[in-house]
């Protein structure tokens, strides 16, 4: 039997990680890491933790002074942290635009990947120079990259509609070998994409789902959403039509690999499948869909909320539908549907008959 959850998994996965590469950085850092712990996600941590990592290396390769007092990065002092001024971290942003890695490939980071490592070193900064551990905050000054606006992709009703038929039936360039495999997996997919495009789960609540998660006769799912807390999801019949057959094959399935018995969805390796192999789904069918549109997992999510909000306009309920915290979070990504609908009540409103005034100007 399973004796922990996807979730568990995962959280004492990202906690391994994170604390092998904090056993590479300088002490303070751990520190850093147990002062944000109460108010960050694993993930968020691990995310951290890689771009902290980052920043060391760079400035123990980049700064003599550094690398002539110590043998690597783990050696790194307050004092020195302390007496980079604003442009060593201009600098610090400047390489990160185009950086090598250790297998010498280059890596081209956008603004916002810039922005997000920023994110990591300006909060170490901050925790450090609030507990007076240095005297001097570098990256206060600095100025991050302009992120811009960027369109909102999501399938369109018509394309939802071709999206699910291409998983059911699928597509009619598929060679002999893709149709078989296809047809091996399609009941399966059929109900992964019916359940994320009609409830706008996360991908990794979708495959974090056991078998016992299914409610049926209430026409429930039970996720664990992003944050730790569980929240029942409700379905319509289309889910429900493509989820019965799947759990009727799900009992079938025999020889499940040790710790994923309980996995809901399974891989062709008889385990839980991974957010990795549903984006690569996705993205298989999406292509017989679109090739102007990048769909991923989380455009499903987009999709479907964008569909909720128009057919109810309440984006309170949406947000509270697609577990959004914070309301505003759920206006940022469908402002432009909203003002749409304000531009279209221009014309909703009449102030005067119109048929009446005409008869007026006659007069």
């Amino acid at each position: 039997m399973e004796t922990k959850s996807y979730h568990e998994q995962k959280r004492i996965e990202y906690t391994r990680k994170t604390r092998d590469i904090l056993s590479l950085l300088p002490g303070f850092v751990t520190t850093f890491f147990r002062g944000i712990e109460p108010h960050t996600l694993p993930r968020t941590r691990l995310g951290y933790a890689e771009d902290l990592r980052v920043f060391f290396e760079w400035l123990y390769e980049n700064n003599s002074a550094v690398k002539s007092k110590h043998s690597d990065i783990k050696g790194i002092t307050l004092e020195e942290l302390s007496n980079l001024e604003t442009f060593d971290i201009e600098e610090y942003m400047e390489y990160l635009r185009l950086r090598t890695d250790k297998n010498g490939e280059d890596i081209v980071n956008s603004n916002s990947a810039i922005k997000r490592k920023m994110a990591a070193l300006r909060g170490l900064y901050s925790y450090l120079y609030k507990n007076k551990m240095i005297e001097n905050n570098a990256t206060v000054m600095v100025e991050l990259p302009r992120l811009h606006d960027k369109a909102i992709i999501r399938l369109d009703t018509d394309e939802i509609a071709k999206f699910l038929d291409t998983v059911d039936i699928g597509a009619e360039n598929m060679t002999d070998r893709q149709r078989q495999f296809h047809e091996l997996n399609r009941v399966r997919d059929l109900a992964m994409m019916t359940l994320m495009l009609g409830t706008g789960i996360r991908v990794t609540e979708c495959v974090g789902l056991d078998i016992q998660d299914v409610d049926i006769a209430n026409s429930r799912i039970k996720v664990t959403r992003k944050g730790g807390y569980e929240a029942f999801v409700y379905f319509g019949n289309e889910v429900e039509d493509a989820l019965l057959p799947y759990l009727e094959e799900r009992k079938t399935i025999q020889d499940v690999v040790p710790g994923h018995e309980n996995a809901l969805f399974l891989s062709t390796r008889k385990r839980r499948i991974c957010v990795r192999n549903v984006e690569i789904m996705v993205k298989k069918y999406a292509s017989h869909v679109t090739s102007l549109k990048k769909i991923t997992p989380h455009k499903l999510r987009s999709s479907y909320g964008t569909a909720l909000y128009q057919e109810t306009g309440d984006i309170y309920l949406v947000a509270d539908v697609l577990g959004h915290k914070d309301v505003n979070t759920t206006r940022k990504h469908y402002a432009a549907i909203e003002e749409d609908r304000r531009r279209r009540a221009k014309d909703i409103v009449k102030l005067r008959d119109d048929d009446k005034r005409d008869d007026e100007n006659k007069d």
